[in-house]
């Protein structure tokens, strides 16, 4: 037992203990943080499981305080008075969520303008909330953190594009290294003299003075920010990707050109429809596309991830102790969300237990994947049963779940489709499976009718319930179960057990005897 008589890591085997139930994580349960960007204010409440929280509230309002700053160093006025009621509105809704003191801070506009220090002494004066004003390199920090919220021990460069910068910041081994700021932002460019040539020029020259800081490595690029988000989704549209998720949506430098030069040649107001953007977003993509082109050039990443966290996220990593970074964010969101909503809270630990000898060989990335599934494997229940199915596949792959790569989640799904039917045709999930290979279909397939047949022998939270054996090269798949819990295997639990030996394409063998000690 450690200091707050919970049982010890160790004591929960490949779990962990849950990240909840550590006073330390509850006093994380509800954080509300405001930025007040260049283009943007936003209200965002953080709720849940610490380590992969909830987003209990998300509002942006865009405001565009940093519109004209580089002709009139000032802020924008009436994006000024829209800030400024955003900030209003934001300080009284947390007082009714019970989200304060809020954390605040500004960034390059009003860092940057003369009366910068003006507007927040004014936001503190008529709203009570202080505005933490923090400089470029404290911004990329920030940002970097956010990205290590959701990918923890994640390496490469973290880009943050805002409206008036663009911020830069090295993250190896999970920590946040060199960092940099410039004027990139898409508002600055704006102001720029000489049109697109002007601009070409401009951005070269500092995205040179960057690499003075940081040189390329060509390891993988993390994009953070709207403008970049805006052109992922674009190009989603124009390559018909069937996941729209952002979050974690994999691009490469010949896809960013493709997509550039497609953009160009597009009716924008068409394409902002097609891809639902905002006008104020859309019209900061052409300038924003100009900077990604040059900056893809010259770091050459070998890998570029879209990321929907940022310096929010990365506020709320800065409240967290070390050993609560360390966790990992789906295992976390997974273990929350079994514990609020399946009707046998701690079930899938022993389910994942009693499935894994099917798993034997399976690398860490895919028993990660076992261990989710077998904790959301019934957290859908309420759902009509005609939909579980098709509601579970939807929640896994859609949810706000850090760690995960497309891929991974169309597994997860998959898995939890099979765990409430045999078949995965005849969905209106089908586009998805493409993400996947056959074998890795086939592999969900297995663990869903796993979990489908292990969730039939439920005689207690903690108790065993038998013991699966797997013998691949016999291909046997044989279970073991004691005498008083034989009554559990009834026609339907045998039903689903020959399901799962078809998959396996595997004969049956059926032994009464203790269960393993």
């Amino acid at each position: 037992m450690d200091g707050d008589n919970q049982p010890s890591v160790s004591d929960w085997g490949p779990f962990g203990r849950p990240l909840f139930d550590n006073p330390e994580a509850r006093a994380l349960s509800r954080v509300g943080v405001v930025d007040v960007g260049s283009n943007s204010v936003r209200l965002v409440v953080f709720d849940g499981a610490a380590r992969s929280p909830a987003y209990f509230y998300n509002e942006k309002i865009m405001c565009g305080l940093g519109a004209g700053l580089s002709e009139t160093g000032r802020l924008n006025p009436e994006g000024r008075k829209r800030a400024l009621a955003a900030i209003h509105r934001f300080q009284l809704l947390a007082q009714g969520m019970d989200a304060t003191p809020l954390s605040a801070v500004a960034t390059a506009a009003v860092r940057d303008a003369e009366d910068g220090p003006d507007f927040a002494a004014q936001v503190e004066r008529q709203t009570g909330l202080r505005l933490h004003v923090i400089d470029g390199q404290e911004e990329a920090r920030l940002s970097a953190q956010g990205v290590l919220l959701g990918w923890p021990g994640s390496y490469g460069l973290v880009c943050d594009i805002g409206g008036s910068s663009m911020e830069l910041a090295r993250i190896n081994d999970g920590r946040v290294g060199d960092r940099e700021t410039s004027p990139l932002g898409p508002l600055k460019l704006a102001d720029v003299k000489g049109g697109k040539k002007g601009r070409r020029a401009y951005i070269k020259a500092e995205i040179d003075t960057l690499t003075e800081t940081i040189p390329a490595d060509r390891n993988r690029l993390f994009l953070v920010g709207g403008s970049w988000r805006a052109i992922a989704r674009i190009d989603m549209e124009r390559r018909g990707y069937p996941l729209h998720v952002l979050h974690e949506y994999r691009m490469t430098a010949k896809t960013v050109r493709d997509t550039v030069a497609w953009i160009a040649k597009q009716d924008p107001e068409a394409l902002r429809k097609r891809c639902s953007l905002s006008s104020t977003r859309m019209g900061l993509v052409p300038m924003a596309s100009e900077v990604l082109l040059e900056l893809v050039k010259r770091y050459k990443p070998h890998d570029i991830a879209v990321s929907s966290y940022g310096i929010r996220e990365g506020l709320l990593y800065e409240q967290m102790p070390q050993h609560l970074r360390d966790r990992d964010p789906l295992i976390e969101s997974c273990r929350f969300a079994e514990q609020k909503d399946a009707r046998l809270p701690g079930f899938g630990r022993t389910l994942y237990t009693f499935i894994q000898p099917l798993f034997k060989s399976a690398k860490p990335e895919r028993l990660r994947l076992v261990k989710a599934a077998c904790l959301l494997h019934d957290v859908t229940w309420r759902a009509h049963p005609d939909y579980r199915a098709e509601v579970c596949f939807d929640n896994a792959t859609r949810a706000n779940l850090g760690g995960l790569k497309h891929a991974e989640r169309v597994f997860l799904g998959l898995a939890l489709l099979h765990r409430y039917r045999n078949r995965r045709e005849g969905t209106a999930f089908e586009e998805l499976y493409g993400l996947l290979t056959e074998e890795e279909q086939q592999q969900a397939e297995i663990l869903g009718k796993a979990m489908r047949f292990g969730a039939m022998l439920w005689p207690e939270r903690d108790g065993e319930i038998g013991e699966l054996r797997w013998f691949p090269k016999k291909k046997v798949l044989e279970l073991k179960m004691a005498e008083a819990h034989w009554p559990l295997f009834g026609e339907v639990a045998e039903a689903r057990f020959r399901s799962l030996a078809s998959s396996l394409k595997a004969e049956v063998s059926l032994k009464l005897g203790p269960s393993r000690s």
